[in-house]
């Protein structure tokens, strides 16, 4: 299997002779990574994308955060704020409805074309005309296709307005904008590239905003830029001189396609890779034990989950819902593959976020799920298929609750893909059972209150493509009370509303909640700045450095 990998690596075209050395086929074990290169072995199948109005996958985010430029960041000190990115200053209205921001001086994309505020409402722009998966992030402010270069323009060169329909708390709305999907884009780099496209019923406009181009192409102001993506195999990013902050401190990045936990642990040992980023528990403790390496890690705002398509009519039973709650070993999960890098938790908001409710209610219970199913008229079980993706810690989880939901007359088909058939498959609401993980888009729980209980329009023509709408869940209910949770000014009171909808959630969704993740990393001990930040988009390889 490793040489298969190293076989391949030969085939990713780089550029620079240290680059090419890594890759040949047959490296020598022992061999060191070159100086200037961060190699990372990283689970990175599931990128579709590299278009930020597009893409929507863990892995690209912690691409796009290092790649591209934004009007404000979250603030890792305190990550109940922003600070500003390419902005240097904002001010909000008296009505709390128009957001100007001032951008910094000087600011240069990395094609060397000047950063204006005719950029950034380009970015916007297209972002919503393109109408992928993350543009209701800037959507859910009113805006649409329609309005949005009235509610989202340049004023002057330096000056940027955004106007949103109601008055919300401003750290919601910097919140939002603080997402991937706001990215800041090089408008005439991207417009050189752009496709006719004949306008339809579906699709009104006459081009692809350069959707094609950017799904594999570059036109960013980040610390890195992207040299190269080689699905299922690498992503190379190299240094941005043009950069307006601290330069990179190293001349490149590779994430190397890796998903097994042992190829990363003995990838890591030999010296191939430098970072190990997927590793189960077993590999993790091997690692702690080698005077050559070590471990870090930070717990992340993404929760593990299960979710049943309401189109399955057994599925859409309530007792069938419940009765999948009782049929997790949710404690066998946490001592074994979950150990050390999740910890069990049930509620749709991750600790540290507003209103987040720590109770974890359900226990494998098999008689008390037998009971359920007798209810739902299916005493004997029934056969359903879960879509997995082929890697740790999904897989692991998979072949548990396989093993549990038999205890109860439910068979249980596993079908194995990468991270794109599984997401292309669970997109179109084409799955039976899905298990995957879900990430905050920003820090506010309205996040997550709003894709796992708000469903606007449960149609496939719908627009709000929310985990709930994914699941074809329709509650018109829920999704009043996460809209007035939204509006909420009073913290306390906010707080209450969430937490009333996570008990809801608990009691009667089609979500099996399992854990919140727990991001580990091994690395070698000659890096120096590496850490994991509180996001995907976070993970910033830009103060990383080699003795």
């Amino acid at each position: 299997m490793m040489m298969e990998k190293f076989a391949r690596r030969s085939r990713i075209l780089l550029a620079g002779a240290a680059m090419s050395a890594l890759l040949l086929a047959g490296a020598p074990a022992g061999a060191v990574t070159p100086a200037d290169t961060l190699v990372e072995g990283f689970a990175i199948d599931d990128i579709i994308s590299m278009d930020p109005g597009e893409a929507f996958e863990l892995s690209t985010a912690e691409v796009t955060g290092n790649t591209y430029d934004l009007l404000v960041r979250l603030d890792l000190s305190d990550t109940s704020k922003v600070k500003g990115d390419l902005a240097e200053s904002w001010t909000v209205s008296d009505d709390g409805l128009t957001y100007s921001f001032k951008l910094k001086p000087g600011l240069k994309f990395a094609s060397g074309n000047p950063i204006t505020a005719a950029d950034v409402a380009y970015s916007f722009e297209r972002a919503v005309k393109l109408d992928k998966s993350p543009a209701f992030i800037i959507g859910q402010f009113g805006i649409s296709g329609d309005n949005v270069t009235e509610k989202a323009k340049a004023v002057d060169d330096t000056t940027f307005q955004f106007t949103v329909d109601k008055a919300y708390a401003p750290s919601f709305v910097l919140n939002c904008l603080s997402a991937t999907v706001a990215s800041v884009v090089d408008a005439k780099l991207v417009k050189e590239h752009v496709a006719a496209v004949t306008p339809s019923a579906d699709y009104k406009w006459d081009n692809d905003f350069g959707n094609a181009w950017l799904k594999t192409g570059y036109a960013g102001s980040g610390v890195y830029k992207l040299r190269e993506w080689r699905a299922n195999e690498a992503v190379v990013l190299e240094r941005n001189d043009n950069y307006y902050g601290e330069k990179a401190k190293l001349a490149r990045v590779i994430y190397r396609n890796m998903k097994e936990s042992s190829a990363q642990r003995l990838a890591l040992e030999a010296g191939d890779i430098d970072v190990a980023r997927n590793l189960e528990p077993n590999d993790l403790d091997a690692i702690a034990k080698n005077a050559d390496l070590t471990t870090t890690g930070a717990p992340k705002g993404t929760v593990y989950y299960i979710s049943l398509n309401q189109k399955n009519p057994n599925l859409a039973k309530p007792e069938v819902r419940q009765a999948f709650k009782y049929l997790v070993d949710y404690d066998a999960l946490g001592s074994t593959i979950l150990k050390g890098i999740g910890e069990i938790h049930q509620t749709f908001l991750p600790k540290g976020v507003l209103g987040e409710l720590d109770e974890n209610p359900f226990k494998l219970d098999v008689a008390k799920a037998k009971e359920l199913l007798a209810k739902a008229g299916m005493p004997d079980g029934f056969s359903v298929t879960m879509d997995v993706r082929s890697k740790q810690p999904e897989t692991g989880m998979a072949e548990s609750i396989q093993q549990t939901l038999g205890q109860a007359g439910i068979k249980l088909e596993i079908i194995p893909g990468d991270g794109k058939q599984t997401l292309t498959k669970y997109r179109a609401r084409n799955h039976d059972i899905y298990i995957g993980q879900w990430g905050q888009d920003y820090f506010d729980p309205n996040s997550n209150a709003q894709t796992f209980a708000s469903n606007p329009d449960n149609s496939d023509a719908g627009k709000s493509h929310t985990l709930a709408w994914r699941n074809s869940w329709d509650i018109p209910d829920l999704t009043k009370e996460t809209e007035a949770a939204l509006l909420e000014k009073d913290a306390g009171k906010r707080a209450d509303m969430y937490k009333d909808l996570e008990k809801k959630i608990l009691d009667t969704s089609p979500f099996v909640i399992i854990h919140q993740q727990l991001e580990v990393a091994g690395l070698r001990k000659n890096l120096k700045g590496f850490a994991l930040g509180p996001s995907f988009d976070t993970n910033f390889v830009g103060p990383v450095s080699k003795e």
